[in-house]
């Protein structure tokens, strides 16, 4: 050891060195620590979960005729109609192909900001 016992001992005495915990101050701090991370868990998870939720529920609901879809099986195509209580929807695939869908496997809607990029346009434009 570098530092003899006595050493310690007297500047353990001279600083005051302040006691451990008593068990219900223990208690206390964990319990502190606890609450801090449960609210850390809802802030960082739990609530940007229920936003997209919320948000993917909205743009369910709002589908109607003529909207481009992407379903969760990857197939991109138009809504040609809702049926069933609006509970299924049929998706024009192109080429005279349609499936009928499950509302809630939808998604995302395919609009302008889901488009390719002008600049991708342009980069064609250029080899030519």
């Amino acid at each position: 050891m570098l530092i003899s016992k006595a050493y310690a001992q007297g500047v353990e005495l001279a600083s005051g060195a302040a006691s451990a915990p008593n068990a219900g101050e223990a208690f206390m701090m964990n319990m502190g620590l606890v609450l801090i991370l449960v609210a850390l868990f809802y802030v960082l998870l739990i609530r940007p979960q229920q936003k997209r939720f919320k948000e993917h529920s909205e743009m369910l609901t709002a589908l109607k005729k003529g909207d481009k879809v992407i379903t969760g099986g990857g197939l991109v195509g138009k809504v040609d109609k809702i049926t069933d209580g609006d509970n299924e929807v049929v998706v024009d695939l192109g080429g005279g192909v349609k499936v009928t869908a499950l509302r809630s496997t939808i998604q995302s809607k395919n609009d302008a900001r889901v488009a390719p990029a002008k600049d991708a346009k342009k980069s064609d434009s250029k080899k030519k």
